[in-house]
């Protein structure tokens, strides 16, 4: 049966609590609950949208806003919530906005811009990891929407710059097989996946491989993750499994969003319980390093992912 969130139990520091013979293994070897579209939370009203196309020109009606808004948040606390909670992984979608006087000023996005911009939310993830120097944090930035041709370099180097001077010691770098052990002994607790060819270095690692069923429906989900987790080479490197439901690009999306009374979190928190169950059943025939999920702070989600780490604990 999945495990349902116990209220007395914390998960803040649940790395450092695993038991010995889980110290030494490679890293991309653990269950690790991580986040889908993690910013999602803070999306602004009062951008301009950004996706889907076809709302794009309406971005100066508020209904059509609120409309992507409800559709497009897939978690619901904040990211310092989040990491309280035990999440690990975090997907992290970079834009830029058009016309901003900030000439490198960047913001997350999920149909929407976000309220926050990533400098301010990398420092709080960096405060976070400075208390809990035991918890193996992995950011994933990717998409980077707005960076034009004739910035789009001098974009990539400011936010690389900025990653590097901001977590220095704390990054594990991309030579090593990193395990629990190798990085308590070295002080190191950050990974940074960046999804563009030319930025990668010994501190900035490459793109983690993002599987997901591509559907709302939740057996397709299951299906497709099934016939990739089951095709899958045995693990040597990190990956991501994800549960995460996709509303579809088609007209097919009328059906979804102009449902008056309902919502993408609304449809997610309905369908997890029973996703959760596949992940306990299918972990128990193939491998799962990454698991990310949408509202990452409920029904149990996290406590899940963690037991498959010790599942006869």
């Amino acid at each position: 049966m999945t495990m349902t969130a116990n209220k007395d139990k914390s998960y803040c520091d649940w790395m450092s609590q695993l038991p010995p013979e889980l110290h030494d293994i490679p890293l991309f070897k653990l269950a690790i609950p991580g986040s889908h579209d993690s910013m999602s939370y803070d999306l602004d009203i009062n951008s301009s949208i950004m996706e889907p196309d076809g709302l794009k020109k309406l971005s100066k009606i508020y209904c059509a806003r609120k409309i992507v808004q409800k559709w497009a948040i897939t978690q619901e606390e904040t990211i310092t919530k989040q990491l309280d909670a035990g999440v690990r992984y975090f997907d992290l979608r970079i834009a830029r906005k058009a016309h901003d006087p900030d000439p490198t000023r960047l913001y997350f996005h999920h149909g929407l811009y976000t309220k926050t911009d990533v400098e301010t939310v990398l420092e709080e993830v960096n405060d976070w990891a400075g208390g809990h120097p035991k918890e193996i944090l992995i950011l994933a930035l990717s998409h980077f929407h707005g960076f034009d041709k004739n910035i789009a370099e001098h974009l990539h180097r400011h936010l690389i710059s900025f990653i590097m001077t901001l977590f220095g010691a704390k990054l594990i770098h991309t030579k090593e097989t990193p395990s629990l052990k190798s990085c308590w002994g070295k002080g190191r607790n950050v990974i940074v996946s960046y999804d563009h060819s030319t930025q990668h270095s010994n501190e900035i690692w490459r793109k983690i491989p993002y599987y997901y069923g591509d559907s709302m429906d939740t057996s397709e989900v299951e299906s497709k993750l099934r016939h990739i987790l089951e095709k899958a080479s045995p693990v040597q490197s990190f990956s991501v499994c994800g549960l995460n439901l996709t509303l579809p690009e088609s007209a097919r999306v009328l059906l979804y969003i102009l449902r008056p009374f309902d919502h993408l979190v609304g449809v997610i928190r309905r369908s997890l319980p029973r996703l959760l169950r596949w992940v306990e059943q299918q972990a128990a025939k193939t491998p799962m390093n990454i698991v990310a999920s949408d509202v990452v702070t409920r029904d149990g989600f996290v406590p899940t992912v963690i037991k498959l780490n010790n599942p006869n604990a």
